[in-house]
């Protein structure tokens, strides 16, 4: 400890809550986040400091609240603004557990002196913010990320990311974003890793790894927690905060598994989700966060509402008032209200009352203290609240230059007619059009909550620093993002027609993507089209750029050109990036977490569906399960992805046709480089269960192997398949392997390949 209190009965009481933590706690230090939460379920230190709080105190350890907009500690003669006065007073008198979003070192620091020192029990304060993608050092957004399908660098990102976010005074992140999304048109499509639940679990335990770190209780360890539980990603129309009507062996098939892998990756905390599912909100429903959470899955640690999600219990129509709603929450297993105040306000009179039992509030009470205790914040409560660390651990230049690889490697190459791509650094004029050419604003993408705008590296830039002085280089940004400029297209055209090859970057604004974006029309804004349809109309050669938080319906003008890129929100190093790619320094290497639809009508959409009675015929007469206006297939498919080679697949080939519960089958394949330039192919191994309890998806991801292949080269990928990868939920909700025919295939997407049988007997 650094101070101490002068306060004779403080001192004496923090040194006998420190005294016997300590005597329980050889549990942690050095270890990762699910062995320090595997002490006994009765903790004295713990339960010591429980028998000596009030009912406000306990509601306080249930309480958080934001930081932003609280003002600052000025000088001594005027004192605190009145906000910051309020929250001060709240701490010195115990009655919160923590803030959110605080952008203020020694202002934490400040704090957390007055709760350790100041409050009647001496509890630290938990200093949150929603870290999506990174602090100062803005990283792809997570489904751009998601499309490098290399789970590795998500857990290097988000070590980086906890690094800064820590200096920052933050020691708990509400991230990763864990939600499968299956419909474009939710905003918060952006924050997840795509429409596979496979692949969302391997990045989602990643990503809480890299944000952990090996020991919770060090400097740098930002405590993760997973969102939002349960079911956010199948709203119902893609329309963000709506309902979602999931049967229980969907939600545990696709929705839950990303949950489960974070907790079993050491995940201590987890978000409770705004909507409902089957009419109960999340937030209020028992059957997830104690059923199923606490229940089958033995988690220990802490739920906490989304922004004021325990209120909307109201709105809802679940809880009749503000009580109401407290006690449905805290009873169904909601432990931290986030803003609003309504635990601290009513959850004293609730047990006064007898409506709310005092050992359900202690059980809540106990896994926050649990969580504190496992980040070491009762031996040190002012680990990672040190200034000095701004100075040294805000945008390192390994940082730094782990942004522009993470955003070259999540570049995904749709479409490369004739070669257009590798652009070459000279010889060629280059018309370079569109809004967010020379755009700073929208590099970094939603959900930076402390942005660093001015470190974020445009398109313009990246290009001139990848050919250098004297480039033949037009720019022209033709239009806004949602509005068309006057003389733009003109000038536009007269770029075109002087260049030998146009560059468009197109797409979405930030806000286009995010909480409380979806959108209805998942496609670019109209005056980029006529943009697009005009520069098209010249005949040049044509590179679209995309930018986006989601998969897009795209207008014929863009279907049609030479090459389509998707370039996501990629973050501070959007531009060097970009850069990158588009002149060959590096091939593109990425691959599509979520289908390209052909219309937005046919949302929601996604390769891993179920066969129905019916299946439609890609080409043919219209007699099965589809629109008459378009294919069923995908425009580009889940698992697409290009490089600037091209490479050849050879048949599967299996171990043995048939093998028996308990053993494992070896699938393998040869890849070829078939083409003249280095290339990085990512195979991918999907699986088809041919017949069950419950109609199983017509594909599904069991495996990816990441090959690096020279010019003519070939290598052989091999996978191994187990009875687990075979398993699925029946009508029972248990999730068990079948003997029976199935199905395996190692292809370059989710659409490609022909699959081989093989058939699993009983032991």
């Amino acid at each position: 400890m650094e101070t101490t209190n002068d306060n004779p009965q403080f001192s004496a009481s923090r040194r006998t809550f420190l005294a016997g933590s300590m005597a329980v706690t050889t549990i942690g230090f050095g270890m990762p986040a699910f062995a320090a939460m595997r002490a006994p379920a009765t903790d004295p230190f713990i339960e010591r400091l429980l028998k000596r709080m009030t009912i406000e105190e306990k509601a306080g350890q249930l309480t958080m609240n934001g930081a932003l907009g609280i003002g600052r500690l000025v000088n001594p003669t005027t004192g605190p603004e009145p906000a910051l006065q309020t929250t001060l007073d709240q701490i010195a008198q115990g009655r919160l557990t923590g803030l959110f979003n605080a952008d203020d070192v020694k202002l934490g620091r400040t704090m957390q002196q007055i709760a350790v020192e100041k409050s009647r029990l001496g509890i630290p304060l938990i200093f949150a913010a929603d870290i999506i993608h990174g602090l100062k050092t803005a990283f792809p957004v997570p489904l751009g990320e998601s499309a490098s399908f290399d789970a590795g660098l998500c857990e290097r990102t988000a070590r980086a990311t906890a690094i800064e976010a820590t200096a920052f005074g933050v020691q708990w992140t509400f991230a990763p974003a864990v939600d499968i999304a299956r419909d474009q048109r939710w905003g918060r499509v952006v924050e997840g890793a795509g429409e596979d639940p496979w692949l969302g679990c391997r990045i989602a335990e990643a990503r809480v790894r890299g944000f952990q770190g090996a020991d919770l209780r060090a400097n740098d360890s930002l405590l993760a927690c997973p969102k939002h539980f349960a079911g956010y990603g199948a709203v119902q129309g893609g329309m963000d905060y709506n309902t979602a009507d999931i049967p229980e062996t969907t939600l545990r098939e696709v929705h839950l598994p990303p949950f489960k892998a974070s907790f079993d990756a050491g995940a201590l905390t987890t978000m409770a989700s705004f909507n409902d599912t089957g009419g109960v909100p999340s937030t209020g429903n028992h059957h997830l966060l104690t059923d199923i959470l606490r229940g089958e899955w033995a988690f220990r640690g802490l739920v906490v509402s989304d922004f004021n999600s325990e209120k909307e219990l109201v709105d809802h129509g679940y809880a009749a008032d503000e009580a109401d709603a407290v006690l449905k929450a805290v009873t169904a297993g909601c432990d931290m209200s986030i803003q609003g105040g309504l635990y601290l306000k009513h959850i004293p009179a609730l047990v006064q009352s007898g409506r709310l039992k005092m050992a359900v509030v202690d059980e809540a009470v106990r896994r926050v203290l649990r969580v504190k205790k496992a980040l070491g914040l009762f031996e040190n409560p002012y680990r990672s609240l040190d200034p000095a660390r701004m100075g040294t651990d805000i945008r390192r230049p390994e940082a730094v230059a782990l942004a522009r690889e993470a955003g070259r490697k999540s570049i995904v190459l749709l479409k490369n007619e004739r070669n257009v791509l590798p652009l070459p650094k000279s010889g060629k004029a280059l018309a370079l059009i569109g809004p967010f050419v020379t755009d700073r604003n929208n590099a970094l993408g939603p959900w930076m909550v402390f942005p660093d705008m001015k470190s974020a590296v445009t398109f313009e830039q990246g290009v001139r620093d990848a050919l250098g002085a004297g480039a033949a280089l037009a720019v022209v940004p033709g239009c806004g993002i949602e509005r068309p400029l006057h003389g733009g297209i003109d000038a536009a055209v007269a770029a075109a027609r002087a260049a030998d090859v146009v560059v468009l970057y197109v797409g979405e604004a930030t806000n286009m993507s995010g909480e409380g974006a979806s959108r209805a029309d998942i496609t670019i804004p109209k005056p980029q089209v006529d943009l697009i349809d005009a520069v098209a109309a010249v005949g040049k050669p044509m590179v679209i750029l995309l930018k986006h938080g989601r998969a897009l319906e795209l207008p014929n003008s863009v279907k049609n050109a030479q090459a389509i890129v998707c370039t996501w929100f990629l973050g501070s190093e959007s531009g060097n990036a970009i850069a990158d790619v588009l002149f060959g320094d590096h091939a593109p290497q990425g691959r599509l977490p979520v289908s390209f639809p052909r219309r937005a009508g046919q949302e929601p959409f996604y390769y891993n569906h179920r066969s129905t009675g019916r299946p439609s015929l890609v080409e043919g007469p219209p007699v099965g399960a589809r629109y008459r206006e378009v294919s069923t297939s995908a425009l580009y498919p889940f698992g697409h992805g290009l490089g600037y080679s091209t490479v050849a697949y050879g048949a599967t080939e299996i171990g043995r046709p048939r093998i028996r519960m308990g053993e494992s089958l070896s699938v393998k394949a040869r890849i070829t480089n078939t083409g003249t330039a280095k290339h990085h192919e990512v195979a991918q191994l999907y699986i088809r269960i041919r017949v069950a309890e419950i109609v199983q998806p017509i594909r599904a991801l069991k495996g990816i192997r990441h090959v690096d292949l020279e010019p003519g080269a070939s290598a052989d990928v091999e996978f191994t398949l187990t009875a687990q990868d075979l398993a699925y939920v029946h009508a029972d909700t248990r999730t068990r392997t079948d003997p029976g025919a199935f199905e395996v295939v190692i292809a370059p997407n989710s659409a490609a390949g022909t699959p081989i049988p093989f058939l699993l007997a009983a032991a």
